[in-house]
């Protein structure tokens, strides 16, 4: 099988392509990004540099593909603008590609966002959709388009996967923020007393959904699919294992939720914070999914609980830490600049 990975020198992208590379399927695998790929396995796959807006590029890099596994997008960081024209207008023009280049199986990765701020949980594939901000908003209509492609071709299945927010091996964006503060010997602030459960992923279980979503009949994978990790504690467990793993005996320190809410949604404003809305304003509140579906239609087996995959990818990050010190970006590959807050990490 030919996979055609769309954003695949992206944290979730790289993780995938080893997977599929070290997998007993035997896959050719293509990479398509806006930015280089710059890892060893760019020997062992064909790689395209572009953007999945340009027709022309990705018509070139769909040819002769089996499966894509639609992984690109712009995050929150990104302006709406840029937003829009690639999580909406950039998978119209992959998913055109793959129903004109006769792609049999079709992975789009979407996000439980489009759940936007619940008011009950687990939350299940069936329940309302409420985008919040241009991301979350983005993520509802690529499903719709999504589905729409399906109803159109018949021969391309179109799994939808909403992952938690996954970790692992490359991932840095938010999760910088607490190896950072934990490396260096600081206490971590969280947002509410941090009592509430809030499930994550490790991107190795979700490669393994995306494997499962190729290779299953295609009875099994035509649907939409929470994936999440099957044991997770309180948030304030899950972190405290990090800075227990740090050995400097710091500890997870709650605030008032309502006035650091207040207090982030000013400094968003003037650009001074690195979390944006649908982070602060969940991340006092319980958030998990069921995954029962892909449980019971895919057979997904989370390996990691939240604890494990927070800890391997913390130890990666102080493995790898002089590769990125000094870096900052909007994407999971870099740190997100700490802004104010790295002012605050000395009062911890």
């Amino acid at each position: 099988m030919t996979v055609l990975v769309t954003g695949g020198a992206g944290f979730l992208g790289i993780n995938l392509i080893r997977h599929l590379l070290e997998s007993e399927e035997q896959y050719q695998v293509v990479s398509l990004d806006l930015a280089p790929f710059d890892y060893p396995e760019a020997d062992r796959i064909s790689v395209h540099t572009g953007d999945i807006r340009d027709t022309a590029v990705v018509k070139t890099a769909m040819a002769g593909v089996d499966a894509v596994v639609h992984t690109a997008a712009a995050l929150p960081l990104y302006t709406p603008e840029e937003i829009r024209t690639t999580d909406i207008d950039g998978t119209a023009t992959v998913l055109a590609a793959a129903e004109q280049g006769g792609v049999r199986r079709f992975v789009h990765i979407s996000s439980t966002a489009v759940y936007g701020i619940p008011d009950h949980h687990p939350l299940r594939e069936d329940d309302p959709l409420i985008g919040v901000g241009p991301y979350g908003e983005a993520k509802i209509r690529a499903e719709e388009l999504c589905r729409e492609a399906q109803e159109r071709t018949l021969g391309m299945a179109v799994s939808i996967l909403r992952p938690k927010s996954f970790v692992g091996p490359e991932r840095l964006g938010v999760f910088a923020l607490l190896y950072d503060w934990a490396l260096d010997g600081r206490g971590f602030p969280m947002i509410g007393s941090g009592s509430n459960r809030y499930q994550l992923l490790d991107v190795a279980d979700l490669s393994s959904a995306i494997e499962l979503c190729l290779t299953l009949p295609a009875g099994h994978v035509t649907d939409t699919f929470n994936i999440g990790a099957a044991e997770f504690a309180t948030m304030r467990e899950d972190y405290q294992a990090v800075l227990d793993a740090a050995g400097f005996g710091k500890r997870v320190v709650g605030l008032p939720a309502w006035p650091v809410i207040t207090t982030l949604r000013i400094l968003e404003f003037f650009h001074l914070s690195p979390l944006y809305k649908w982070v602060y304003e969940t991340a006092s509140k319980d958030s998990y999914v069921a995954i029962d579906r892909a449980r019971e239609k895919l057979g997904f087996t989370p390996k990691y609980s939240n604890q494990e995959a927070l800890l391997r990818n913390f130890q990666w990050y102080r493995d790898h830490l002089e590769g990125f010190r000094g870096s900052s970006g909007v994407s999971h590959r870099v740190p997100w600049k700490q802004g104010i807050l790295g002012l605050a990490k000395r009062f911890f």
